[in-house]
């Protein structure tokens, strides 16, 4: 139960001078810029553009500032931002199959067709700490630049789906508009495109230690990951005055395609089953997880046995949005103390009805 109170206007007030204050620190250290802070933390920028279902590095970059790094904080600040932007309407799907490539690797194929791209990424550094990074004159280094991807670097799904060994992916009814879960509140049972959006704006740790589950045994799944490719992707809309699609820009995005065995059903043959994640920018992490639970909420369709979290729907869809669970755990704070009062009597008659005999119980 929610209890309004009044009043505290001036301690509220109080507060927010006192967040500035923190927030600003030591004043003989030059303030930190948002362009500091899209440029040099790119991973939380990232990860609050995904959660926040936002694609703006520097609109995220000023909610982590603003935020004082609080990554689940900035990932409220720009969703909330975002219900205020007008919708002009959907783009189409992305092409991922023509990204301009920056990393791009396959755990399943050595040779695969194209060749494996490492890119950035700290899969090949010791984890040990670099003290240089503590120098401010380092020498500034010079990034490749991303490889327009060819005819020969095809995904590695597609490969498989050309020789029949790949479940295909199709939509129930082809020409339904997607779900929107931007706008519109979750339903069950729940079809994939918006179990897919909810794992995209769903908690990396949360979906992290889901997909972490399914490989200790909570889930059947034994997977490869068949392609895990980042790069940019060109954003293609058709505006309604105008009739024809059009490129309105870029953007940077990382999808995971999970392979995933699949011995077959009634009626189902024996293929290889897909697990998908997509994300904004460079989080290998959290597409890699998102595909592996992905997988796991194919089971009902697939007809394996639901026996475990990670495979029920409404455990996994309705717990994953960390803003909705940081509003929910942080309302206790709030002013309880009607509720807190009544508990407390209501022990105390329970405690002195315990402690009474059976003989005053008779005489009352």
């Amino acid at each position: 139960m929610y209890v309004a109170t009044k009043g505290g206007e001036a301690a509220i007030e109080a507060t927010h001078g006192l967040i500035a204050e923190e927030r600003r620190g030591d004043t003989s250290v030059p303030e930190l810029a948002i362009d500091q802070v899209r440029n040099q933390l790119g991973r939380a920028v990232d990860r609050v553009m995904t959660e926040g279902s936002l694609y703006d590095p520097d609109l995220a970059a000023l909610a982590i500032k603003q935020a004082q790094g609080d990554m689940v904080e900035a990932i409220f600040l720009l969703r909330a931002f975002r219900t205020t932007l007008p919708r002009f309407g959907a783009t189409q799907p992305i092409d991922t199959s023509k990204m301009i490539i920056r990393r791009r690797i396959s755990a399943a194929f050595k040779d695969v067709p194209g060749g494996q791209i490492l890119g950035p990424t700290y899969d090949y550094t010791h984890r040990l700490l670099d003290f240089g990074l503590a120098k401010s004159d380092q020498a500034e280094r010079v990034a490749p630049e991303a490889t327009a991807t060819d005819p020969t670097m095809p995904r590695v799904t597609d490969i498989l789906g050309a020789q029949g060994l790949m479940q295909a992916e199709t939509r129930s009814e082809p020409e339904a508009e997607p779900f929107d879960l931007g706008r519109q509140p979750m339903s069950f049972p729940a079809d994939r495109d918006q179990r897919l959006q909810n794992l995209f704006r769903g908690d990396e740790g949360f979906v992290l230690a889901l997909g972490y589950a399914t490989q200790r045994g909570y889930g059947r799944n034994h997977p490869f990951v068949g392609e895990i490719r980042m790069g940019f992707v060109e954003v293609v809309f058709t505006p309604p005055e105008l009739g024809f699609p059009i490129s309105i820009g870029t953007i940077e995005v990382t999808e995971c395609q999970m392979i995933n065995q699949f011995q077959g059903a009634k009626g189902i043959e024996p293929m290889f089953t897909r697990g998908y994640g997509l994300a904004f920018g460079q989080s290998e992490r959290k597409t890699m997880a998102m595909a592996l639970v992905d997988r796991a909420l194919k089971a009902s369709e697939l007809g394996e046995d639901r026996d475990h979290p990670p495979q029920d729907e409404e455990f996994v869809l309705a717990h994953s949005d960390n803003v909705e669970a940081a509003g929910f755990v942080s309302h206790l704070k709030l002013p309880h103390y009607v509720d807190f009062q009544s508990e407390l009597s209501m022990l105390r008659g329970l405690r002195a009805d315990a402690l009474k005999t059976p003989g005053q119980e008779a005489a009352e």
